[in-house]
């Protein structure tokens, strides 16, 4: 057996959204950068970037445009590294689609009182909702992960 024979691993690493959208100090727009910038070094292959949601929602993520419209992040992304964002709506995914987004990730709760508290709506609703993002990205040539 060969190191080509063995399955391969994607790590996503999810820290500039995950890692920071329930820090309740708001960190500025710069610092996430930076956060990006030191991340690609460190050879990752896949960061998500942010989420598109209210920023009622979720204030730390209020930025999400400019760290979608940042030229340095723009110019990092490409073949060997790429930047989905987790777009859990399809005028989430509008806003991607405006951004030049390549890739996106969707989601869906496995228990009713989860989805609700997380995304306001029953796990049908959410699989359906998942279901009409995907679809439109795919056709918009949006690669999906969820």
């Amino acid at each position: 057996m060969t190191v080509q024979d063995l399955p391969t691993v994607r790590i996503v690493e999810v820290g500039p959204r995950d890692g920071l959208q329930n820090i309740r100090d708001y960190i500025p727009t710069p610092t996430k950068l930076e956060l990006i910038r030191r991340l690609k070094e460190t050879g990752l292959g896949t960061i998500e970037l942010t989420s598109i949601v209210s920023p009622r929602i979720i204030p730390q993520l209020a930025d999400s445009r400019e760290v979608l419209g940042d030229e340095e992040v723009r110019r990092m992304g490409g073949k060997d590294l790429r930047f989905p964002v987790l777009v859990p709506t399809v005028r989430a995914l509008e806003i991607a689609v405006q951004y030049g987004v390549k890739e996106i990730a969707v989601f869906i709760s496995a228990t009713e009182g989860f989805s609700k508290a997380n995304i306001n709506c029953s796990v049908e609703q959410g699989i359906e909702r998942a279901r009409n993002v995907a679809s439109l990205a795919l056709k918009s040539n949006i690669a999906v992960r969820g």
